[in-house]
């Protein structure tokens, strides 16, 4: 195995030195372990991509090997822009516990990263999300359906009871938008 990848790999909870190998042990999310040698797990992870330490998988349009912090170190806006699908997403920050912001984005957590910046305390928080084939459309109809529940409603942010908010998302029907 190569030094690059030992120096990655090494800092990681998930790997050990046993029977004299290095071994990648899967973290113990399902109850069920297991393990397989650095090597392997490092040549599959070349093929993977990664953004903030989630897996994205192959089939999303915007899929490209590697381990990035956002979506924005691996395409340019205008390429994240033009892929339809993704998801809307509501979020909070207690500075302002009545307001909600509705958007969208290919990848919402991504999107929270950037939100996350602009705040001493990183107290954004994603609510609620649905994924959509036309996150554009999707936000729009979202954005007219709050706003007759709203109180008030500045550009993407509206005054509305986060329950409410909850309750529309849940509610949602992708085959709404697509018929529009």
């Amino acid at each position: 195995m190569t030094q690059k990848i030992d120096q990655y790999y090494v800092k990681s909870n998930n790997v050990v030195f046993e029977d004299g190998e290095w071994w990648y042990v899967s973290p113990d999310t399902t109850g069920f372990k297991y393990r397989e040698r650095l090597e392997s797990h490092a040549r599959k992870n070349r093929t993977r991509m990664f953004v903030n330490g989630k897996y994205i998988p192959k089939s999303h349009p915007l899929h490209k090997p590697g381990n990035f912090k956002s979506l924005d170190d691996a395409w340019s806006h205008k390429e994240i822009n033009s892929v339809p699908q993704g998801y809307v997403y509501a979020i909070i920050n207690p500075a302002w516990p009545e307001w909600v912001k509705i958007g969208s984005a290919s990848i919402a957590e991504d999107r929270l990263n950037g939100y996350q910046t602009s705040s001493p305390f990183r107290d954004y928080e994603i609510v609620c999300t649905f994924e959509t084939k036309d996150k554009r459309k999707a936000e729009t109809l979202m954005h007219r359906t709050l706003e007759q529940y709203s109180d008030e409603r500045r550009n993407e942010w509206f005054k509305i009871d986060i329950d409410k908010v909850k309750d529309m998302f849940y509610h949602y029907d992708d085959s709404v938008v697509n018929n529009q």
